[in-house]
Order: structure tokens, then sequence, then C-alpha cells
């Protein structure tokens, strides 16, 4: 299969749509072409039809990372992006809860969820009625809950978090608040690592992991070294603290590909989930990326026939209850005003 970074657009001439094409033949051989090409085609038309914007998470599929989604990035930027994207409908290419975001902050668009199956662990590893408790347990200790979660239990938070501002609104609120201690919720690996870089105040954790990140060991980062000599390692903060020590930096997806943009190592592997590597890849030929490939199932679920099906009947508008709503968005607005 040829790796269209290596060769001229004009390389695809005999196929449809070969600029896009370009961006994905590393990964779908030519026959296989034609058929995503009319969904892509159809997708686009119905764009503008609807006045629509596909947002698309870095661990989506390249097909749909790279042919269709108007805007991609981490759940930071995607939040960001939903409140000052200029469209009637929203169509998010990722996981139930980042569509529930979307629609908390745009509340007077229709955000669509092309499978409504397309959850999270970590979301499902908590619920509205745990911080209920954890808040009687722990009286007067604010509640800083992961973006990965349900817009009930956001509902129930004072504030929102991503992996990439983790740290920033942890210092902030702790500030704020005049506290030393935090209820950091619901990924216990990511309030651990947290908790190195701000050893001044005590996070209290919950024991929810992502499936995908809990998966890696500090021995797989010691076989990847030891297999690709010279390899840099990148890590998210949703893997275990000891497989974050074992590595050269860690970071939000947002920041691994930052780093890539600004380090660019000859060598790199990124521990996270594997089509993160595979869409970065697109716009660095010159660089090797190692593959350990550990993919989310849920973020698979998202596909092009389910984006176009989508679009076509308007199905799976995400709603949220009111009452819900405008709590849960207080929480997730408390984060984003935090610069």
């Amino acid at each position: 299969m040829l790796d269209a970074r290596l060769v001229p657009d004009s390389a695809f001439a005999g196929l449809p749509l070969p600029h896009l094409y370009a961006r994905v033949s590393g990964h779908v051989p030519a026959f296989e072409w034609p058929a995503i090409a009319a969904d892509v085609a159809a997708i686009e038309r119905l764009k503008r039809e609807r006045n629509a914007v596909i947002l698309g998470h870095n661990y989506q599929a390249p097909e749909v990372f790279n042919t269709v989604a108007d805007i991609v990035g981490d759940s930071l930027a995607l939040a960001r992006e939903a409140v000052k994207v200029d469209a009637d409908v929203i169509v998010l290419a990722g996981v139930h809860f980042m569509a529930e975001t979307a629609k908390l902050l745009s509340p007077d668009k229709t955000v669509l969820i092309p499978d409504a199956e397309a959850g999270c662990s970590l979301a499902e590893s908590i619920t509205p009625a745990d911080i209920r408790l954890l808040r009687q347990r722990y009286p007067g200790v604010p509640v800083v809950t992961y973006v990965n979660t349900s817009a009930a239990v956001k509902a129930e938070s004072d504030y929102c978090c991503t992996s990439g501002n983790a740290v920033k609104v942890v210092r902030h609120v702790a500030r704020e608040w005049g506290v030393d201690r935090i209820l950091m919720l619901p990924d216990e690996y990511l309030a651990q690592n947290v908790q190195r870089e701000v050893p001044e105040i005590e996070l209290i954790a919950w024991k929810g992991h992502c499936e995908v990140h809990e998966r890696f060991t500090p021995q797989d980062i010691r076989d990847l070294r030891e297999s690709h000599p010279g390899v840099v390692v990148l890590a998210h903060p949703e893997c275990p603290p000891e497989v974050v020590a074992e590595a050269d930096f860690a970071g939000s997806t947002a920041a691994m590909a930052d780093y890539v943009d600004a380090e660019r190592p000859g060598r790199v592997v990124l521990i996270t989930e594997c089509s993160m590597a595979d869409n970065v890849s697109v716009a660095h030929p010159e660089i090797e990326f190692v593959r350990p490939c550990n993919l989310c199932p849920h973020m698979r679920r998202i596909t092009l026939p389910k984006i176009r099906t989508a679009l076509e009947t308007m199905s799976r508008a995400v709603e949220i209850d009111p009452a819900v709503a405008d709590r849960a968005r207080a929480a997730v607005e408390r984060m984003l005003a935090i610069r």
C-alpha cells in the first residue's frame, strides 16, 4: 500500500476525491476507497444542506478524522469549539459525554451523536448518587470532575477539568476556595498523576479507570525502548502513574500532538489510544511512529455510514433535562473561564 505522505496527490488521480484519499491511503486500501468516498461525498453535501459541522476527537478512526471532521482536537478543544462554532447542527464524532458537553455549551443547537452506544468506561464508573455520598463524607470539600462523565454527574460537581487543564483547575479551585483538599473524580490515575504536580493539595480520588489506558504497564515501556532504540515515549495521564514515570513526557492528546510538532523526534510512541498515532502521523512523514495498539471500542462505534445516517435522518439528537443541564453547564463554564 502506498504511503500518501510520501507521494503527491496526483498519484491517486484515478480514485474519487483523491485529495482526501491522499490523507488516508496509509490506512485504507485503494479498493475500499470508492465506497468510503461515496459516504464522504454524501456527508459533505448533507453538512451544507443542514448547516452542520462535525467535531472529531483525536481518537477517531483516520477515515473520519482526516476526511469529514471540520474541527479536531482533544476534549478541551472540542468543548471550546462547541461554544464558538457557527452552525445549526453539531455532529460529535466522539463518545456520548462529549456530545452532552457540546449540548450543554450550545443548548440552542441540535447536537447529534452518530451512535448512542458510544460510551466511556470512566463515565460509567461513577453516578450522581456517588458524588452526593462523597459530599456527605467530605463536607465542604470541592468536587472537580473530569469531563469524561455524564451531564448528571457534572451537575453534582463544582468544576470540570480535562487532562489538559487538570493541574491548572486544581490549583485555581484550591486558591479560590481557600482549601487544601479536593475531591478529584472519577479517574484515579489522572488524580494520582496530578497529585505529583500539586503536592501541597490533597486529592481524594475515585476508582475509575479508562479501559484503554489502564492496560499499559511499565514493562510495556521498557520493552518498547529495547525493541526500538532511541524511541521517545509520550504517555497520557490516564495511564497508571508507574507508566507515566517511565515516559519522557506526559500530557493530553493535544499536548502530545504539540510535542511532536515542536520537538520532531525521529522515533516516537504515543502511549494512548492507537488512532491518535495514525492521525498525528499524517502531518509528519519524517517521523517513525511506533504503534502499540490499544483501540477504544467506543470511539470505533463512530463510522462514516453512521455519521451519514445521523445527518440524513437527524436522528440520535442529544437531549438533557433542563434542571440537570443548568447545573452541569455551570461546572463546565467555570472550567472554561480558567485561563
